[in-house]
């Protein structure tokens, strides 16, 4: 199975940490983020990875070298210029296409973000995405947001609702609508990667919402049960290693 680890954010909010290094070696209770994030994947039977780089690419490639790729095939796709969540996975996108064999081209991949910490169940959302054919499906909860995004009564992704306006960006009417926070998590079927006709920098969010209003199927992976944090800034971090250490979540954040 593959994935992809986008790690390629300038961290500004966890500055000053992210002074002298990318957010991805950025530490929780003595291990980098990038560990996290990698050992919990290959946990899940990832064992192909590729992660977009742009601050601090050489550092974040040297510390790869240094630990032997963490005993995982890992590519690296560089950015000269930050292309957003969107562009870096169309950039990327050869990874999961390629030269593979028709069978394997349609193997759903997950798609993480860096920064944050969590114990949602990867296989349950691999499960989910797969009996209902999803083209993505992407990890959401029941929290505060900025943004959030809308999902109908069927669990599909719809239309946006900032909490700048009172005013939802939507494709259609949902009889009973479903407002959810994105976790940063996804399973994407490498058959989108074809329908991204954004070009530069985009938003993997927009994009969504672009198909989704073409009739895809974008779902919604209920992830209240598990544990989830955001580690955007220090604080985050300082909380994110008490909880660590008093085993909440359980022990099983980093390796299943």
């Amino acid at each position: 199975m593959k994935a992809m680890i986008l790690a390629a954010g300038l961290g500004t909010r966890l500055r000053p940490l992210t002074n002298d290094r990318p957010k991805a070696l950025v530490e929780v209770a003595g291990r980098t983020l990038l560990e996290i994030t990698l050992t919990r994947l290959r946990s899940f039977g990832v064992h192909d990875v590729i992660i977009n780089v742009h601050h601090f690419a050489d550092r974040m490639i040297g510390y790869l070298k240094a630990n032997q790729n963490f005993g995982m095939n890992i590519a690296i796709s560089r950015e000269d210029v930050l292309l957003d969540t969107g562009g870096g996975l169309k950039k990327a996108g050869w990874f999961f296409l390629g030269d593979a064999t028709p069978a394997a081209a349609e193997q759903p991949f997950i798609l993480h973000n860096v920064d944050v910490l969590s114990t949602i169940d990867l296989a349950r959302m691999l499960q989910v995405h797969a009996e209902r054919h999803a083209l993505a499906t992407l990890a959401v909860q029941h929290r505060k947001t900025s943004r959030a995004l809308l999902f109908d009564e069927a669990g599909r992704l719809y239309g946006r609702q900032s909490a700048s306006s009172e005013q939802a960006e939507s494709s259609r009417l949902a009889t009973q609508p479903q407002a959810r926070a994105f976790s940063g998590i996804h399973i994407i079927s490498p058959r989108l990667l074809p329908m991204l006709t954004e070009v530069g920098v985009f938003s993997i969010i927009d994009a969504y919402l672009r198909v989704a209003a073409q009739g895809e199927k974008i779902l919604g992976f209920d992830a209240d049960p598990y544990y989830w944090r955001d580690l955007g800034r220090p604080e985050d971090l300082a909380q994110a290693a008490e909880n660590l250490a008093r085993n909440v979540p359980p022990a099983s954040i980093g390796t299943h």
